[in-house]
C-alpha cells in the first residue's frame, strides 16, 4: 500500500500560478504511474494530468499547455505546476498512485480556488 499527502493549493487570482506536491511512501515499487485527478461542486471526477514510470505524460485537453506535471523518483514526489489558471480550474486536488495491478490510492486532495 503506498499513502500520498498532498500540498501547495490555496487561493489565486485568475492567470496566476500554483504548484501542487504529492509525496508518496509505502510500498513504492508498486506504482505504474502517478496521476492528479480533480473534484468541483456538483461535478464528476476527471483526470488532470498523469505520469508514468517512464515519464510518459498525459492531459485534460482543458488543461494542456498551461499545467505541467513532473516527478522526482528519488524523492517520491510528483508535481502539479498549474499556470494561466482560470475560475473553471477551481476543483479539490486529489494525487493517485496507481498500482499496476490497476488499483490506486488516493490523497485526502487540496483545494484550489480561483477568483475572476
Amino acid at each position: 500500500q503506498v499513502q500520498v499527502v498532498e500540498s501547495g493549493g490555496g487561493s489565486v487570482q485568475a492567470g496566476g500560478s500554483l504548484r501542487l506536491s504529492c509525496a508518496a511512501s509505502g510500498n513504492i515499487p508498486s506504482i505504474a504511474a502517478m496521476g492528479w485527478y480533480r473534484q468541483a461542486p456538483g461535478k464528476q471526477r476527471e483526470l488532470v494530468a498523469i505520469i508514468a514510470n517512464d515519464g510518459t505524460t498525459n492531459y485534460a485537453a482543458s488543461v494542456k499547455g498551461r499545467f505541467t506535471i513532473s516527478r522526482d523518483n528519488a524523492k517520491n514526489t510528483v508535481w502539479l505546476q498549474t499556470n494561466s489558471v482560470r475560475p473553471e480550474d477551481t476543483a479539490v486536488y486529489y494525487c493517485n498512485a496507481i498500482y499496476y495491478s490497476g488499483s490506486s490510492s488516493r490523497g485526502k486532495g487540496t483545494q484550489v480556488t480561483v477568483s475572476s
